[in-house]
Parts: C-alpha cells; sequence; structure tokens
C-alpha cells in the first residue's frame, strides 16, 4: 500500500482508507472480510508478521495470539466491499506507515492466491486526513461507522433516506465496523482496537440524525 513521503504528526489521529484498483471488490465474501480483520490485528506489531499464525488456527485462535509492541493505536474502522476506513495513531515511529505497508501487502497475497490475480490490489499510496479539526475530532468514529449506509441507503449523503429507524438497525447489525464496540458489545474482534481511545471517542454518542449531514459534508470533502 506504498510509503508516503511526509511523516505522521506523533499524538494526532488520521483517517487513513484506501480502495481497490479501478474501484473493484476487494471483500467478495465473508472469509474476505474475516481475513482483513484478522490482518488489522496481527499487522499491528512491530515484529515481522507471522504468516505460520494464519494458516495453522481458526479466526478465534488469531485473535487471542500473543503480539509485541503495537505499531498504532486504532479507534475505528469499517470494511466495504469496494473500500475500508481506520481512525490510527502512531504507536511507535514510523506505525502508521509500516503498517499500513504491511496490512496491504498481507491482505494483497492471500486475495491474489485465493484469485489467481497478480498484482496490486489497493490503490497506491493509500490515502491519509489528519483530524485537526475539534469540530470533526469527536465526530471521527460515527462519520466511519456510517460508511455502510450506502449500501442500505445509496442516497443518503444527498439527504435522501427512505427510512432513517430501519438504516439505523441495518447499521448496528453492521458486522464488519467497529460501531458494536463503541455499543457495548463485546466480541472476538475487540482486540483490534485500542480500548483507551475507544473510552475517549465515545464519549460522543451515536446519533444517527445528528451525524448524517456532518458526515455527508466531510466525505464530500475527502479526496480519494
Amino acid at each position: 500500500m506504498g510509503y508516503r513521503r511526509d511523516p505522521f504528526m506523533p499524538n494526532e489521529w488520521y483517517h487513513c482508507y484506501n480502495r481497490g484498483v479501478d474501484k473493484r471488490t476487494v471483500f467478495e465474501s465473508a472469509y474476505d472480510y474475516e481475513r482483513f480483520l484478522e490482518a488489522l490485528y496481527l499487522c499491528n506489531d512491530i515484529k515481522p508478521k507471522r504468516s505460520h499464525v494464519w494458516h495453522r488456527n481458526a479466526h478465534q485462535e488469531i485473535m487471542e495470539s500473543a503480539r509485541h509492541s503495537r505499531l498504532v493505536s486504532i479507534a475505528a474502522y469499517c470494511l466495504m466491499p469496494t473500500h475500508f476506513h481506520l481512525l490510527v495513531r502512531e504507536a511507535s515511529q514510523g506505525g502508521i506507515s509500516t503498517f499500513m505497508h504491511k496490512l496491504g501487502t498481507a491482505y494483497t497475497m492471500y486475495f491474489n492466491t485465493k484469485s489467481e490475480r497478480v498484482g496490486n490490489l489497493f490503490v497506491k499510496p493509500f490515502r491519509s486526513k489528519r483530524i485537526s479539526s475539534d469540530g470533526h475530532f469527536l465526530h471521527l468514529p460515527n462519520y466511519i461507522h456510517l460508511n455502510p449506509a450506502e449500501l442500505f441507503e445509496p442516497e443518503w449523503k444527498r439527504g435522501v433516506i427512505s427510512s432513517i429507524a430501519s438504516l439505523e438497525i441495518s447499521l448496528k447489525e453492521y458486522r464488519y465496523s467497529s460501531l458494536s464496540e463503541y455499543r457495548g458489545i463485546k466480541r472476538i474482534e475487540g482486540v483490534i482496537l485500542d480500548a483507551e481511545a475507544v473510552d475517549v471517542f465515545r464519549s460522543t454518542d451515536f446519533s444517527l440524525r445528528s451525524a448524517i449531514n456532518d458526515a455527508a459534508e466531510y466525505y464530500r470533502d475527502l479526496v480519494w
């Protein structure tokens, strides 16, 4: 997923995101999503990724495997069929670039092997936005967790929503984001997140009605 020239600032949160080349689907099955979640956990380690852990263990065993020091703190995530979003902060020097490179390489190797393809899977370099606005800071997890809205209400960013109540239920039931942890639901995937960071951001409750307009505006300005 490529390294970038400008270093990331210490103690700053970044919205990092990327999509498949040619806007292709990168998660084709439940197992693909699960594999990427495992990569979010295993690749967040200052030690080299351990391929043998993937080949020998089931999902729960992988998520319970020991790690060394983390490269980044992950406060929120969301996986979509063609792209993903992360809210991260460096936990070690150069951590974000190293983590994103490991993550992209690990998942691409898996995807290319199972699909019998070669070449890049994700656009290079990955995109990032420093969260410097106080107005966006505590709300960024909400914006990230709103991404699956396009699967259920494709026109939501234009303010066209057929049922906001149904949309809220669908978002809360979406398996491939960290919204469950923000709602206090314990899952094995909770180990991906920095619990202390989640506590900070969770001080702002998820309110779909109040977040949706701000989130739509935020994504209109996002550079892909």
